[in-house]
Order: C-alpha cells, then sequence, then structure tokens
C-alpha cells in the first residue's frame, strides 16, 4: 500500500525555501508513529531538509543527481517509479514530499494522510488539489489551536473512491 502524507495549509501550501512553515507538535507525532518501521520515499530537497535521516525508517531518495552523496542505509533512484519498485510490496510504503513528488504520485497512491492546517500561507511549494471524484475522505479529526500549536489542524484519510 502506497500512502500519502502530508500537512497542508488551506492553500495547499507545503513550505517555504525548503522548510516548514509551522511547528505542530502533534503533527510531528503523528507522522513518526504512522511511518516508523517503514519505507518512505521523498525528493532530494526534502532529504536535505532533514538534519539527518529520520529514525528506524528506510530512506528512498529520488533524484536525477548521478552521483549523489547520501548516507549509509538510504537508497538512492531516480525516478518515481523505482521508488515505489524497491518497497515492499506486502507492506505499507509512505511519500513524503516535496511538493512535485506529491504530485507525481497522487494517482499512484492507495491512501492520502494529510494534516489540514487551517490557515493560509505564502509559500512556494504546494500540495496538489484532492479530486473528490477519485477520493473518499474515512476519517477526519479536529484539533484545536494551543500553547504548544499556532493554528487549528484536522486529521484528513482519505482513500481511493
Amino acid at each position: 500500500m502506497l500512502t500519502i502524507i502530508a500537512a497542508a495549509s488551506e492553500n495547499n501550501a507545503l513550505g517555504k525555501d525548503n522548510d516548514l512553515v509551522w511547528h505542530l507538535p502533534d503533527d510531528f507525532k503523528r507522522f513518526k508513529a504512522l511511518t516508523t518501521g517503514h519505507y518512505i520515499i521523498m525528493g532530494r530537497k526534502t532529504f536535505e531538509s532533514f538534519p539527518k535521516p529520520l529514525p528506524n525508517r528506510t530512506h528512498i531518495i529520488i533524484t536525477r543527481q548521478k552521483d549523489y552523496d547520501f548516507p549509509e542505509g538510504c537508497i538512492v533512484v531516480s525516478s518515481l517509479k523505482k521508488a515505489i519498485e524497491t518497497c515492499p510490496k506486502d507492506e505499507e510504503s509512505f511519500i513524503i514530499g516535496g511538493g512535485q513528488i506529491y504530485k507525481q504520485s497522487i494517482d499512484d497512491a492507495d491512501k492520502i494522510e494529510l494534516t489540514r492546517v487551517h490557515t493560509t500561507i505564502d509559500a512556494d511549494t504546494f500540495f496538489p488539489e484532492i479530486d473528490v471524484k477519485k477520493w473518499k475522505l474515512i476519517n477526519e479529526e479536529f484539533h484545536s489551536k494551543d500553547e504548544k500549536h499556532q493554528y487549528d489542524f484536522t486529521y484528513l484519510t482519505y482513500v481511493k473512491a
């Protein structure tokens, strides 16, 4: 199963200057809980936005750079197709960004785990529109802003319709 996981604002903003545009500790905890022990697929820029590889996950990095220098334990491929082929077929794998990888993978994915951040943000990277004719919302969980979370947000789970 191929799952897209992302946090996007009301205007589908994901980030700016290769960084996140908000800090939502509960969303980080959910991301960690869902992706730990699994293969995670990402573009090179998304990988480079991390201080180091995320623990207890197999990283698949998509890049067109022929001699990309990557840390031990990571897998580098040249296309989304090759990344998906590298993942175990009988396990859930996650697409974790960035914007171009989400756009390329939305038709191949089986599920979307989206954290909808209830604000509009200036960004340079965006999540693709979710076509409600192709995707069915099966779970929705609202969280109010608080002292640790600057914005209200909702966890949304979609499956192919």
